[in-house]
């Protein structure tokens, strides 16, 4: 079964970062949605169960979808400047 969250805005100063989705309990199946509508860019960090943090860089005006086993924190990350735009994550048993 597909759970999808409420779509999130974010709007977030320069070297400021926020977590959007945490599951401590072993991780959990996810899509996670990204839209950049800033100026600069964002970093959309993922981090999984039993594998490295990784780090996407999403370029102003883009967008990125990923799809992830295991999740267990999705964060978004303002590093050149302030970032606008949105975060949709669903969650799955794929």
């Amino acid at each position: 079964m597909a759970i999808l969250l409420p779509q999130q805005f974010y709007n977030l100063a320069a070297g400021v970062g926020k977590s959007y989705f945490e599951n401590l309990l072993g991780g959990a199946n996810a899509t996670i949605t990204v839209n950049n509508t800033g100026a600069n860019p964002v970093n959309l960090v993922v981090t999984r169960v039993n594998a490295p943090v990784i780090t996407y860089v999403i370029p102003p005006f883009n967008s990125i979808t990923l799809e992830v086993a295991l999740l267990l924190v999705a964060a978004l990350q303002a590093s050149a400047g302030a970032v606008t735009g949105t975060i949709q994550i669903a969650t799955s048993d794929f």
